[in-house]
């Protein structure tokens, strides 16, 4: 939805900065450095807020968020992780993912809800989902949007092409590429996994083979895997919800079954 908006002229970049969209002196803990994160930091998960959900007491966790009566709130108020180094490491910010809708919901014609419903979903032909909706009736970028299966699939297939759908290019190619590409290096895996514009990038070993895919990712196991070197999407659904297995498992399925089946 970023994309489409910056090509449309409703934000104007990536680069753009949260000062430009909030007061940000009004909120704890205010810092250049803060004023100075980008909407491409975000995007990136390589902010530099005090916030990491793989660590449970991180002070800017998910779990910490939830509760709370404002979510863009509880974001804006967090300090900044580090504030002696200009160096930006990865780390997986959920609470940054909600920032970014509403910094959407802001400058879309008619919020973020009906600008996606008329840009994405309605051309692809999406008529059954269910968002979640933060304090504010805003909806819910952190994740748990529910579509059909075939559905995910049609998000997947649409940047396996893309952007583009039948005639109609839905996302701008450009953005659709800088989006599956690897823009970081994560910095909990060492052996070359990579981040890019809110989808992962890995290597899926099958066999004696290696493949290049990008995915998105849900609790419990849920993903959409778009291959780079081979016509093929893949969609998980799963509800092994906060359970330590769940992303094992997805991988081995890929790896020993559906890759193999798929292949040869």
């Amino acid at each position: 939805m970023l994309g489409i908006a910056i090509a449309e002229g409703f934000i104007q970049s990536v680069r753009q900065s949260l000062s430009e969209f909030y007061p940000l002196k009004n909120y704890q803990n205010y810092s250049t450095q803060k004023a100075n994160v980008s909407l491409k930091d975000l995007m990136t998960m390589t902010s530099g807020f005090a916030g990491d959900d793989s660590d449970s007491a991180s002070q800017g966790n998910e779990e910490n968020m939830y509760p709370t009566p404002d979510w863009v709130k509880f974001a804006l108020d967090l300090p900044m992780q580090n504030t002696t180094s200009s160096a930006k490491e990865w780390s997986y910010f959920t609470a940054g993912v909600v920032v970014l809708g509403d910094v959407l919901h802001q400058k879309v014609p008619d919020g973020l809800e009906a600008y996606a419903d008329k840009k994405l979903f309605a051309p692809l032909g999406i008529t059954e989902y269910q968002w979640q909706y933060t304090p504010q009736k805003v909806a819910n970028t952190a994740g748990g949007i529910r579509l059909r299966a075939l559905d995910f699939a049609k998000y997947g297939q649409l940047y396996k092409n893309g952007g583009s759908w039948g005639t109609q290019q839905i996302i701008p190619a450009d953005w659709v590429k800088a989006s599956l590409a690897k823009q970081v290096a994560r910095t909990e895996q060492k052996d070359g996994g990579h981040y890019g514009y809110l989808f992962w990038n890995d290597r899926i070993q099958s066999g004696q083979q290696s493949f290049e895919v990008a995915y998105a990712s849900g609790n419990g196991g849920n993903k959409i895997f778009i291959f780079k070197d081979i016509p093929l999407v893949i969609v998980i659904t799963a509800k092994a919800y906060n359970k330590a297995y769940g992303h094992p498992q997805v991988a081995q399925m890929i790896s020993d079954y559906l890759l193999p089946a798929i292949l040869h």
